[in-house]
């Protein structure tokens, strides 16, 4: 009788390692289509850092053509969201799309679950309905309330690519574990435009890092009182859905594709995905290891055919 015991106990605590084991290894669904900063290239490259760090499923969902290549500038199609049904983490790198309402639903749904959200650069106008007047509330009033901004302007384009344009920095007495390890460093994004003048963040937005723009087109028409030169880069924040759950929010504005080259930027962005999941105590002192598998070689941004073209999508296993 005691054996039986002891062994039905030990099934129990072994099923319990399992279910913890279970916790500790997410599943992340990272939602791409955009068709100017090649999140295509830079979101499978944090995918694999991910997998190898966290033991993490990985699921990427993209905008693949007829014959199943990866197109950004299909904007009405992002193959495999039904994955967000089963997600613990959406991170979000898409810039105006218009998806068919049960494509959109399930990335609307997901949010209104209450489960945690990463968002990138764009995502600040992560949809653009021009005519279905059902959909609109997605351009503008969706971002703004899940994200905290919604697009406004920026700084303008300038050599893109080919020198950096934000001077990147930790905000003054700011304290988070997003920031442990992270260094000040110059970005290739130009900076967004999300706080001051006529506008200002939404919801309890914290900001933590701040961008200052290295050359502005606001700067040179003497227009700075209405776009500051200095912005929040990055925050995090609070959602609460239709679930009455509240979600946990990372964003940065930041996502050129030269940008993820930038130890920093990639800390930057492994960091905000651990606090997103509830595992900031897993942030070690000098943050996540950035170490990139394999290799990163992105495309710069620009519209175009200026994506690698004839690529199917990855599957990380």
């Amino acid at each position: 009788m005691k054996k039986l015991l002891f062994f039905t106990i030990s099934l129990m605590f072994l099923g319990s390692m399992t279910l913890n084991a279970q916790k500790q290894k997410p599943h992340i669904v990272f939602v791409i289509g955009d068709e100017e900063y090649r999140s295509e290239e830079s979101m499978p490259m944090l995918g694999q850092i991910l997998k190898r760090e966290l033991g993490a499923k990985v699921s990427l969902c993209f905008p693949l053509d007829e014959k199943g290549f990866i197109n950004p500038n299909i904007n009405n199609n992002i193959d495999g969201l039904e994955a967000l049904k089963s997600a613990d983490l959406m991170v979000i790198f898409t810039r105006w799309r218009e998806l068919p309402k049960e494509q959109a639903k399930l990335i609307t749904d997901y949010v209104e679950s209450g489960k945690p959200v990463v968002g990138f650069r764009t995502s600040t106008h992560a949809f653009l309905y021009k005519k279905d007047s059902s959909m609109a509330s997605l351009n503008n009033e969706w971002p703004a309330k899940v994200f905290g901004q919604q697009w406004i302007v920026h700084h303008g384009h300038f050599d893109d690519g080919a020198k950096p344009l934000t001077s990147v920095y930790p905000k003054e007495n700011s304290k988070t574990p997003i920031l442990r390890g992270v260094n000040s460093f110059n970005a290739y994004s130009w900076l967004y435009h999300v706080d001051g003048g006529d506008w200002k963040l939404n919801g309890d937005c914290f900001t933590f890092l701040e961008g200052k723009s290295l050359k502005s087109k606001h700067e040179m028409e003497g227009n700075l009182t209405k776009y500051p030169i200095i912005q929040p880069v990055a925050w995090t924040k609070s959602y609460k859905g239709k679930s009455g759950k509240s979600s946990r929010v990372f964003f940065t504005t930041l996502g050129h594709p030269y940008d993820f080259k930038e130890g920093s930027m990639r800390k930057l962005a492994l960091n905000g995905i651990y606090w997103a999941l509830g595992l900031e105590n897993k942030i070690p002192k000098n943050g996540v290891n950035t170490t990139i598998v394999g290799k990163y070689e992105p495309n710069n941004s620009g519209f175009g055919e200026k994506f690698k073209l004839n690529v199917k999508p990855m599957i990380i296993r």
